[in-house]
């Protein structure tokens, strides 16, 4: 039997008043998925420790059947796999956001979702004004890019920017774990600098001009050294492939030993390419055993506080990736059983990921449903998989003991 998850970053979510005390989910129109829900046995999963970051990176390792503890070096060593970085042992990689501060606050961590384009023109900007031998910048996707530091340490914390809007930038620096870290000390000085280089480039200048959030510092954080991890195929016997527009994810399925399949069009926003995502995802599953397709439109939708672009997220998933993907592998010789899944939390009223447990259905065909007829985080609670912690998921999604 093959195998696809649907992960919908960020899908779950806290009861909104303007939604009379209804989540997005529950309040969005999604006849698809609910039909979906009746065939399928629910629970619902802890995929974050209480003693570890509420990342993608962790919660989506934890749904692929990894134990974060073990494996766990932070997003941008993930981020550098998936753009072809090849990091050396002692290279510590970091996520590096384009963010727009504003009056000396974090007005948002993504540069109101600057284009790539314009972002690239900024990384060359900081090459240029702040490389060196030991530092260097390189390119993502939109407002997300990679900061390698070559003999760099590990021993600071940093803050996330999506979890701290409206904070002064000044007062979530990043800081040593002990009594120094000139590691740390550099990337301040590079947040500083950044400033001065981006503040006045001509990409900003036009976008100020046009009414639009400035890309006007770096904000690098999620260090971590080259992870030491099985492949999905040494841990289940299964050939697969990951289809995202994040580079996080992508770099979670280059060391997981996953297929990468990147869809012309896919953003990672609401306005992505849902319809050439559920294809992809049909075509791979003709040929391999299990597919990951990754949809982050809900995740940006919460970081903006924004619940009704949320919930129309929400039925876009509905309508241009559960219905095609539902119909398309009834069509197959081979039956496959379909995974729809968060991976986090990210409530539009804290705007960053929380700790919650996620609800969960999968349905496995010729298996008994519960009989639920509506998916959201309440009804998950009466499936029959129950309170699932971790690695666990993916034991029950592959009926693995």
């Amino acid at each position: 039997m093959k195998t696809i998850i649907i992960l919908a970053d960020g899908l779950a979510d806290y009861p909104i008043e303007t939604f009379g005390g209804k989540t997005p989910l529950m309040a969005a129109n999604t006849p698809a998925i609910d039909r979906l829900c009746g065939r399928s046995r629910c629970g619902r999963l802890v995929t974050v420790p209480d003693d570890m970051p509420p990342g993608s990176e962790v919660a989506n390792l934890a749904v692929l059947g990894y134990d974060a503890r073990k494996v766990y070096q932070g997003r941008g060593v993930l981020e550098a796999a998936s753009i072809g970085v090849e990091l050396a042992a002692d290279d510590l990689a970091m996520r590096c956001n384009i963010i727009c501060i504003e009056n000396g606050r974090i007005k948002n961590h993504s540069s109101g979702h600057i284009s790539s384009e314009e972002s690239l023109q900024l990384v060359e900007a900081l090459n240029r004004e702040l490389a060196t031998p030991t530092v260097r910048f390189h390119p993502g996707f939109s407002y997300r890019h990679l900061l390698v530091i070559q003999g760099g340490q590990n021993d600071f914390e940093c803050t996330p920017p999506h979890d701290v809007p409206g904070t002064p930038f000044a007062a979530v620096l990043p800081r040593a774990k002990g009594k120094d870290s000139p590691t740390a000390r550099l990337l301040t000085d590079l947040i500083i600098r950044s400033q001065a280089i981006l503040g006045s480039h001509p990409v900003n200048l036009r976008r100020q001009a046009n009414g639009k959030d400035m890309g006007n510092s770096i904000w690098p954080w999620s260090p971590g050294h080259r992870p030491q991890m099985k492949t999905f195929a040494e841990l289940y016997g299964l050939k697969g492939a990951v289809i995202s527009a994040v580079d996080l994810i992508f770099g979670l399925g280059v060391y997981a030993g996953l297929t990468p399949i990147k869809v012309p069009g896919a953003t990672g926003l609401f306005d992505t390419n849902y319809e050439g995502k559920a294809q992809a995802a049909c075509r791979a599953l003709r040929d391999l055993d299990f597919v990951f397709l990754h949809i982050e439109a809900s995740d940006e939708a919460g970081h903006e506080g924004d619940a009704e672009l949320k919930k129309r997220t929400i039925e876009a998933l509905d309508q241009r990736i559960v219905k095609p993907i539902v119909d398309g592998t009834a069509a197959m010789a081979e039956p496959v059983t379909i995974a729809l899944l968060p991976d986090h939390a990210t409530p539009c009223a804290v705007r960053t990921h929380t700790r919650d447990a996620v609800p969960f259905l999968i349905c496995r065909p010729g298996e008994k449903p519960d009989g639920i007829s509506e998916f959201n985080e309440e009804t998950a609670k009466e499936g029959s998989y129950g309170l699932l912690h971790g690695a666990e998921f993916m034991k029950a999604l592959l009926q693995r003991t």
